[in-house]
């Protein structure tokens, strides 16, 4: 087991930008530069080139968002369990939106944040990995929206905590409630495994053991999402069982009824 006292908390320390192109270009380079450690959480007041999955790019009103960047040491963990990193980062961002947007609240594989059918924010892992397959740093994005109750009409169902609750939000002293959340729940993975995080992941996994519809290359099914496996990869079956790893199959997302 790892010496969790050798791990600064993350959200340590706390470092507000008031506008950057991307919090996890700006992290990175940091890393790159030496002017990182683990723990270090950039949070952006706007981001004007934020990045999301699939080369897409993530927009949002300036001051009304959390916008957040942490800093991971995962060395102690092999490379095979990125997953499991991923999953405790979802988790926490989960635990975060639904203390105050209700049950609602899902994770959507492989890393949305869902509130009933309508995506409230999303996830960005990126590593930086040494020779012989070493993982030496992880710089967790993290977007959520917050406030902005305005979005692009290209953004297909979009839903902020505004929005469901009436309420505004201080965005940075949710960005440190996050960071706190995270800490937990990374030490918690060092120390008793991958169990429970994981376990948790699949109770709220979005729309677990029900149809929807997929996208494989030019191909659109219907398939039940029947489970995700402790690597990662999504389970479905749609006459037969098929397993899909992050970027091989993407939801087909029906605008006209926000599924």
């Amino acid at each position: 087991m790892p010496q969790l006292s050798l791990y600064p908390d993350l959200g340590t320390p706390f470092i507000e930008l008031e506008s950057i192109d991307s919090t996890n270009n700006y992290a990175l380079q940091q890393l790159h530069a030496g002017l990182a450690q683990h723990g270090t959480a950039f949070f952006a007041h706007e981001q004007v080139a934020g990045k999301g999955q699939r080369g897409k790019t993530w927009a949002m009103e300036k001051g009304e968002n959390l916008i957040l960047s942490l800093v991971i040491d995962p060395q102690t963990l092999s490379l095979s369990r990125q997953f499991q990193l991923s999953a405790c980062v979802a988790i926490s961002v989960f635990d975060l939106f639904s203390q105050y947007a209700g049950d609602d609240t899902r994770i959507k594989w492989p890393n949305d944040l869902y509130w009933q059918d309508r995506k409230a924010g999303g996830i960005l892992i990126e590593n930086i990995i040494g020779g012989y397959q070493e993982w030496k740093w992880a710089v967790a994005g993290i977007g959520i929206n917050i406030n902005q109750i305005s979005f692009p009409g290209a953004l297909k169902n979009p839903v902020s905590l505004k929005q469901i609750t009436g309420k505004d939000f201080d965005p940075a002293g949710l960005a440190r409630e996050l960071c706190s959340r995270v800490n937990t729940h990374f030490k918690s993975l060092l120390s008793e495994g991958f169990e429970s995080i994981y376990q948790r992941y699949l109770n709220h996994l979005y729309k677990r053991g029900e149809k929807v519809k997929l996208k494989k290359d030019n191909r659109v099914f219907e398939a039940l999402i029947k489970n995700v496996t402790p690597a990662g990869l999504l389970v479905t079956e749609h006459g037969v069982e098929e397993e899909f790893a992050t970027g091989q199959v993407e939801w087909v997302i029906d605008s006209s009824n926000n599924v």
